[in-house]
Parts: structure tokens; C-alpha cells; sequence
């Protein structure tokens, strides 16, 4: 307990010890993982839509909507500088004028972050200077999620504009695009198989029917090389906002404004679906 607002965003260290959480309450918190005891509490001029923390668990980054007045900023803190929490200041704070973040993962090695903006637009800003390294627009809508594959070489993307799309990790460079007829929220990569899920569906808003298949609220599956769809699960009845594969790569979570978080067990090999919870 501690926010007073949705919270945006969540994450963990590597080990687990510690959980970063950010809130349309204005403010980046961190907490203890095993006893929830709030360590730091960070606060902002506007809501924190991402954050993460890099692979040593060192240094944190968030970003801030562009809201009330307030341009979009991403904040770096190091955590090992107690002066930086006590503050309030980070160590570096990078300025986002044209479109806001809107989804941003810790790139390789902790060099860099790449970030999803409301326009389409990635970037990939350096962790160390704050200069844009690189900058790319293969999405025309808001890019809604970002997930690494396992050896953080690619990234696959899910945006409003009905595609998700597949980047190398260090150039951008576009890869393939796996196209859908509706809004995908979110997408990931199986960690051992040419596997992608994504999960989207017309948005809440806009939805006049209580049809699965009209609302397309299918978990939709993808050959990471072919770009071609292979399979479909049902079972929301909304909109799916997170996809998830576990690390074993023969089960995915997906979680839908239903109210549901599903999870389906399968055999990769002949995509059999063996139950779901």
C-alpha cells in the first residue's frame, strides 16, 4: 500500500529484492520485495507511465506523461547515491518535447533505453550522455509495448496501429511486421521457440457487442520468420492489455479488461493446448 492513484508500471530487480512501481499519482516508488516496506519515494510534476531498473539493479529509469503543463521527461537515478533519493534530483533528465513516452525497456547491457512514443516514433537514448542514438518511425500510432526476446538481441513492438513489429535491439533496424485487423496492446517473443504472441481487440470504448469474435479478443500466434498466423485462443471477453510467454516457452499469461488473467499450457511443437487457469 502506498500509491493513491493507478499504478502505470511495474518492475523488478534481478534478484528480486526490490520492486520500482510508477503512478498517475505522481510519484516513482520503490519497495522491499519480501516485506512491502517502501524504500524511496520519488515524486513527479505529472503521471510515470514506465520505468525499469538496468540488469545490475544499480540505476533506475522513468518516464513522465506530458500532462498538466508539464513536458514528457525520462529521469535516470542511481541508486547507490543516497543523495540523489534524499533530493530528489536525478543524474540525468532528458526532455521529450514532441510526442510522449509511451512504453521503454533498458536496452543491451544497460547502455541505452529504447522508447515507444504516442507518434510511432523509437528511440534509443544513451544511459550515460542522454543524446538520441537513434531514431526510427516504422509505427503511424501509438507504440503501446515494448518486449525484449530472451538474449535481448530483438525487441517486438505492439502499437494502435494493428501491427506488431520486430527491431534489432541495437540499429532499430526493422525486421518483420505481423499484421492484425485491430489495436494490438501488447506483444511478446517466446524465449526457445520461433513463436509471437499478440494480444489486442477493438478498444473498450468502441465496443457495442459482447461477441469474443467480433471484439477480436483472440490471443493471436505468429511464426517469428514467416510473419504468418498460425493459431488463435479464445477466452477474454475484452480487450487483452499484457501478453507474457513463462520462460519455458510452452505457457503464456495474457491479461484482458475483463477482469481475467488466463493462462494456457501447450505443446510448441504441435501447438495442442493442454488446459488453461
Amino acid at each position: 500500500m502506498g500509491h493513491t492513484g493507478a499504478v502505470w508500471c511495474v518492475d523488478a530487480d534481478w534478484d528480486t529484492k526490490h520492486v520500482l512501481t510508477g503512478s498517475a499519482d505522481n510519484s516513482c516508488r520503490l519497495w522491499d520485495c519480501e516485506t512491502g516496506k517502501q524504500l524511496a519515494l520519488l515524486k513527479t510534476n505529472s503521471a510515470v507511465r514506465t520505468c525499469g531498473f538496468d540488469f545490475g539493479g544499480n540505476i533506475i529509469m522513468f518516464s513522465t506523461d506530458k500532462q498538466m503543463g508539464y513536458q514528457c521527461f525520462v529521469s535516470f537515478f542511481d541508486l547507490r547515491d543516497p543523495s540523489q533519493i534524499d533530493s530528489n534530483e536525478p543524474y540525468m533528465k532528458i526532455p521529450c518535447n514532441d510526442s510522449k513516452i509511451t512504453s521503454a525497456v533498458w536496452g543491451p547491457l544497460g547502455e541505452c533505453i529504447i522508447a515507444g512514443h504516442e507518434s510511432g516514433e523509437l528511440n534509443q537514448y544513451s544511459a550515460k550522455s542522454g543524446e538520441v542514438l537513434v531514431n526510427v518511425k516504422e509505427h503511424s500510432r501509438q507504440i503501446n509495448d515494448i518486449q525484449l526476446s530472451r538474449d535481448m538481441t530483438m525487441f517486438v513492438t505492439a502499437s494502435k496501429d494493428n501491427t506488431a513489429k520486430l527491431f534489432d535491439s541495437t540499429t532499430l533496424e526493422h525486421q518483420k511486421t505481423f499484421r492484425t485487423e485491430r489495436p494490438v496492446n501488447s506483444a511478446a517473443l517466446s524465449p526457445n521457440y520461433d513463436h509471437v504472441v499478440l494480444g489486442g481487440g477493438q478498444e473498450a470504448m468502441d465496443v457495442t457487442t459482447t461477441s469474443t469474435r467480433i471484439g477480436k479478443f483472440e490471443a493471436r500466434f505468429f511464426h517469428l520468420a514467416f510473419e504468418e498466423e498460425f493459431g488463435r485462443v479464445k477466452g477474454h471477453f475484452g480487450p487483452i492489455n499484457s501478453v507474457a510467454f513463462h520462460p519455458d516457452g510452452k505457457s503464456y499469461s495474457s491479461g484482458g479488461e475483463d477482469g481475467y488473467v488466463r493462462i494456457h499450457y501447450f505443446d510448441p511443437q504441435y501447438f495442442e493446448f493442454e488446459f488453461e487457469a
